[in-house]
Order: structure tokens, then sequence, then C-alpha cells
């Protein structure tokens, strides 16, 4: 009994160390991406997902895993990728327009509209805390918008939506693992479905672009891989209710890289924003640790 104990919490420090890294190596792409500079946002997609398809690519070969999606599995692949590949393209037009903090922050209200996809996809009922949770998260991301009637609020509302993406995209990813996908499949075809979907833009609009631009947009891939790797493995030692609230160290990170390389400093409602997102999650999870504890 003791044994399966300290088991379980190794496994969930575990868990909370790989969190903890994919948080970080995202927050490092949200740099590289700002870092990259002109380059057009789609362009800046394709070589993201480029880059992390070779990554992923080059992981099952050296892993032995065959490319072969369970049966009946493609079409939610396809949701995933087209509903994440959308999420993306907003997220990274918010990072090239916004502080990286409140890019990732805004991104970050993905969980909470997983609750509601979940709702629709998975036949999951929330219960009073959820929706009480999703409305608070978007109060604190009404502080982040600040919402005004002129253009400069678009790139807000692009986060947003880039955060509802997610949420679908990760809705389906969990479907997929309740029907025993592999994870590093799923990054894999995410990855080269997007790019796929990506490469007429590039022919017909390309962008030339500086070897410092080459430089950042490969490490953008790298790092996202690595994130991507570092969050499929957190989930496989530890269930997300038990710490999925550690990915939000991404908006510490974020902050402390667009400070320390961007000069960038969140205003004051961007900072009550991040409380009250951060803080609300923290307090969901809270309550989720104890009910499970009780159970």
């Amino acid at each position: 009994m003791t044994d399966n104990i300290n088991d379980k919490k190794s496994n969930n420090l575990k868990g909370i160390m790989f969190i903890v890294a994919s948080a970080f190596f995202f927050a490092l792409m949200n740099l590289f991406i700002r870092l990259a500079g002109d380059v057009p946002t789609l362009q800046k997609c394709f070589f993201r997902n480029f880059f992390a398809m070779i990554v992923a690519i080059a992981t099952l070969i050296k892993t032995g895993t065959p490319f072969k999606p369970g049966k009946g599995n493609v079409k939610y692949m396809l949701i995933r990728s087209i509903s994440g590949g959308l999420g993306m393209i907003c997220n990274f037009y918010a990072i090239d327009h916004l502080p990286i903090s409140d890019a990732a922050i805004l991104n970050k209200l993905s969980p909470f509209f997983a609750i509601v996809f979940s709702i629709i996809v998975l036949g999951e009922i929330a219960n009073k805390l959820e929706w009480i949770s999703v409305i608070i998260a978007f109060i604190g991301a009404l502080f982040v918008v600040k919402p005004t009637f002129s253009m400069e609020v678009i790139p807000a509302i692009a986060g947003v939506i880039g955060g509802l993406g997610a949420g679908l995209a990760y809705t389906f990813v969990r479907k997929l693992g309740i029907r025993g996908e592999n994870g590093m499949i799923i990054v894999a075809f995410f990855s080269g479905f997007t790019s796929l979907i990506l490469t007429p833009n590039l022919i017909l609009n390309y962008a030339p672009m500086s070897a410092v631009q080459w430089f950042y947009l490969c490490m953008t891939g790298i790092v996202a891989a690595g994130g991507q790797i570092c969050i499929t493995k957190a989930y496989a030692f530890a269930p997300a209710k038990e710490i999925s609230v550690y990915d939000f160290s991404i908006v510490i990170f974020t902050a402390i890289l667009g400070f320390a390389f961007l000069g960038q400093i969140p205003d004051i409602f961007s900072i009550i924003g991040y409380i009250i997102i951060i803080g609300i999650a923290v307090f969901k999870w809270r309550v989720t640790v104890v009910q499970n504890k009780k159970g």
C-alpha cells in the first residue's frame, strides 16, 4: 500500500516537472515567434509546424513506432488538427501584436473552453464549480482584452479565439487518448497536416527571410515539439485534473522573457486579469484534489 502511494507521488512529481518544462518550452516558442520579426503570421505557422513535424517523425522512427493511427481515429485527428491549426494562427497573430504574456494568458483560456466542448464532444456534464470557473475566467479575460471599439482590440480577440481553438483541439486530444491513440502520432499528424494546408500560401506569398529569422523560426519549431512531447509525457504520468494547473506557469515564464528580451511590462489591467484567471484555475484545481482525496 505504501509503495503504491509513493509511486503515485513520484509519478505526480514527474508529471509536474514535465508540464512545467512544457510551459517553459512554449514560452520560448512565443519569444522566438516575436523575435522572428515581420515574417507573415501564416509563414511563421508553417515553419513552426514543419520543424515540429521533423522532430515528431524522428521520435517515431527512433522509438520504432509505426505511423498507423487507430481504427476510426483519423476523423478525430482531422478535427483536432483543423481546430488546433486555426487556434494556432490566431495565437501567433496575438503574439505578434500583444505583450507575449497577454497572448499566453488568453491562450490559456483553453482549459475553460474545454469544459464547454467536453459537454458536446464527450458528453461530460459540467458541475456548478466548473461553470463558475468559466464565467470568472472570462471576466479575467476582459481585463486583458480591455474591450474598445477601436481596431486595437483585434489582436486580443484573436488571442481569445486562439484559446477557443486550442480548447476544442485539446478536447479531441482527450477523446483520442480515451480511444488509446499514441500521443506522438497525434503530434506528428497535427504538424504534418497543418504544414500541408499552409504550403500553398507559402509558395504563393513567400516573404524572404534573413539568416536570423530562419534561426528563430527553426527554434520555434524545435521548442514547440519539445513542449508537445513534454506535455504528452506529463499526462502519461499523472491525470490532468491533478497537474494541469501547473501549465499556467507559462504566464510567469513569458512575462520574464518578455521583460528580459523585449522590454515588455504588462499594464495593471492585464496583471489583474492574470491574477483572476490563474486564481480561479488554482482554486478549481485545489477543490478537485480535495474532492478526489475524500472520494
